[in-house]
This record gives C-alpha cells, sequence and structure tokens, in this order.
C-alpha cells in the first residue's frame, strides 16, 4: 500500500518477471493491452478467449499479441476445456476479463450474455478450486453493476448491486459468483480474490460496434455523420491504461496482502465524469473534422442516464491516483487512430503509450 499520494505508483517488474499469469478474454480490446503490458513486465502469459472479432481490425490481430503469450481460442461457457487449460498453466495469478461486454448486444442475446457472463465467471472461478499454484485473482466486472437510481450520486462498493438490461444484470450477478467462491471455496484455499469495477474506457485500438469512439472512427473516416443518441448521458470516462495498471497493481497488493481482498471501483474523480456531448466534442476537435447528429436522449433501448462512481477504496487501500484527464484521454486516443490508420504499428502505438503513461514527474 502506498501512501504518498502525490506520485503514481507503477507495476512492478521485478514482482511480475517470471510471474505465470492466466489471462482470459486476452484477445479482446482491454484483453490485448494488459497482454503486452504483461508481456513488458516479463510475465509468462496463458490467454484463454473465443477467437478475436471483427478481423482484421482488432487489436489482437494488429498488435500480433499471440507472439506474446501462450494463446488458446476456448469459450469459457464450456467448463471441462476452461478446467483443462487452467490448470495445465498452472497460474500464480489469474485476470478474469473474458465477457460479453455489450449492453445492445446484451438485449439481442440475453441467454448467451448470462451464459457468458455468469456461467463462465463461475467456470473460471470454479477451475481455481484445489490448484496449489494460485494466489490471486483478479475479476473484471463494470461500472454497471450497481442499481441505478439515476441520482447524482456516486457508488460505492457497498451500494446495492442491480441491472435493467441483461448486460448489467448478468455483471451483477457475476458479482454474487464471485464473492460466493472468494468466501466459500478460495479465501480458505489462500487464494485472494477481488473484483474490479471499472468506469468507461477509451483508448486506441477498440473497434467495437455501439462504442462511442470506435463509432465515430467509423462514420468520420468513410465521411458519414455520427449519430449520437443520448448527448447529456454522465459516465466516468477513463484512459484505457488507468484500468489495466490498476488490475496489474489490484494483484500486486492481493498477493502481498491478502486481506485486500474486496471489491474495487476504478474510474476518474466524482466530479470528472463528463457528458458524451463533451467527450465527443472533444473527439471531434482532435480528429479536426467530422459531423455529428445529436439525438434527444428518446432513442434506442434503456440506458442509464447518470453513472459516477466513488473511487476513494481504490485510492486509499491502492494508492491509485488516475493520471491523464479526459481532454488528454481523448486526444491520445484519436491520434491512436490517425497515426494507426496511417500505417505506424499498432504495438508499437501501444508501447508508446504505456511509456507516456508510466512516465514519473520530476520532482
Amino acid at each position: 500500500m502506498r501512501t504518498d499520494d502525490t506520485v503514481p505508483v507503477n507495476p512492478d517488474p521485478a514482482f511480475w518477471r517470471g510471474r505465470r499469469v492466466l489471462l482470459t478474454g486476452h484477445t479482446g480490446f482491454k484483453g490485448s493491452w494488459l497482454a503486452l503490458w504483461l508481456h513488458r513486465l516479463g510475465a509468462q502469459v496463458t490467454g484463454i478467449a473465443l477467437p478475436p472479432a471483427g478481423a482484421p481490425n482488432n487489436l489482437y490481430t494488429l498488435g500480433r499479441i499471440d507472439e506474446l503469450c501462450d494463446s488458446h481460442f476456448i469459450d469459457i461457457r464450456d467448463p471441462q476445456a476452461v478446467t483443462d487449460r487452467v490448470r495445465q498453466a498452472e497460474p500464480e495469478i489469474v485476470f478474469h476479463l473474458a465477457a460479453q461486454a455489450l449492453v445492445r448486444a446484451g438485449y439481442e442475446d440475453p441467454l448467451a450474455t448470462y451464459a457468458t457472463n455468469v456461467m463462465g465467471t463461475a467456470h473460471v472461478l470454479d477451475a481455481l478450486r484445489g490448484l496449489d499454484s494460485v494466489r490471486a485473482a483478479v475479476m473484471v466486472t463494470t461500472d454497471k453493476v450497481y442499481r441505478n437510481l439515476e441520482q447524482p450520486y456516486p457508488y460505492r462498493e457497498n451500494d446495492a448491486l442491480g441491472g435493467h438490461d441483461p448486460y448489467s444484470a448478468s455483471k451483477a450477478a457475476s458479482e454474487l459468483v464471485i464473492a460466493s467462491y472468494r468466501d466459500a471455496y478460495l479465501a480458505a484455499q489462500g487464494v485472494a480474490v477481488a473484483s474490479a469495477r471499472a468506469g468507461n474506457v477509451i483508448g486506441g485500438g477498440d473497434w467495437a460496434e455501439d462504442r462511442l469512439i470506435p463509432d465515430a472512427v467509423r462514420y468520420w473516416q468513410e465521411g458519414q455523420v455520427l449519430p449520437i443518441r443520448r448527448p447529456q448521458a454522465i459516465r466516468p470516462w477513463q484512459h484505457v491504461l488507468e484500468p489495466i495498471c490498476a488490475y496489474l497493481l489490484l494483484a500486486e497488493t492481493l498477493c502481498m496482502q491478502p486481506a485486500a481482498a474486496d471489491a474495487y471501483n476504478f474510474g476518474p474523480l466524482t466530479h470528472e465524469a463528463a457528458t458524451v456531448c463533451q467527450v465527443i466534442t472533444q473527439a471531434q476537435q482532435a480528429y479536426g473534422a467530422g459531423e455529428i447528429q445529436w439525438g434527444d436522449g428518446t432513442e434506442g433501448l434503456h440506458e442509464a442516464g447518470w453513472l459516477t462512481l466513488e473511487t476513494a477504496r481504490a485510492r486509499t487501500v491502492l494508492g491509485i491516483q488516475p493520471r491523464w484527464d479526459l481532454r488528454t484521454s481523448v486526444h491520445r486516443t484519436m491520434i491512436w487512430y490517425r497515426d494507426q490508420r496511417e500505417g505506424r504499428d499498432a504495438r508499437v502505438l501501444c508501447q508508446t503509450e504505456i511509456d507516456a503513461f508510466t512516465t514519473l514527474p520530476e520532482l
């Protein structure tokens, strides 16, 4: 635990060097960033996930992430396949990121969403039962696990869980699964299990459908007008390196202080949450072009209008402080997409971002 809250803390290469790590969801947006950073730190990474979506436009393919880890295409809905691979990997640390991660996709196929996010999480946790090698597990959920009251109130880790849409409900349910496995099995086994609830993430290399920045990049690159359904919706936006760094630091803490096993919110300071309008306007400025069609907030399926997080626990227990403000995060994200489209190597772009993020200020 850090006591100096003025200088950001970075993951410790000495801790990670040679460490056996299991990473689920390594073919996804955040998973690819985490696999790359773990490799930089010297960890031995085994990845299990579905094949990357949206080929060739995905970070796993463009960043050649398969060269950085022992990659296996496995559906986490298959308990035997998950158990077999986990046992073969004998991980010391587990990061569980594999998920159906889109709200609208959850509306379209709720059963697959529940099967992946609830039972898939249970399959990963169950594979750790009786496994002597494992010391810590960071189970990634979302900021949408809370019963949203649509009030200007930052949700704390002990607030009620819930979810109007299938995606949010599935993630809230997975939180109960995580807590149950921790309390009923894994704590007594000496495994420290924590859940990580991160706010809305932006950053280069995300090409998922129906996400704000990827949609903007697609529309503007094709010279189309970007429709914005809910410009006044408020979210805790952060650059992808903020939660990725937090997951690494959380795992380090769990190994050294197992009593820290708990749920943690990760996001910007509460007063720095921003509207969709603010984010996309800054993205337009950084991009230098692009038209927008503003909606009135009534189009489409139900989504939360106001969502902010209280991150005091991460600051006090883990010493985690947000580093890049919204303007910096949006600007760096849009420049990443511009440079990648102009031919820059995606992995090099990511390495450059990590270098910039981890450079400590002079005292």
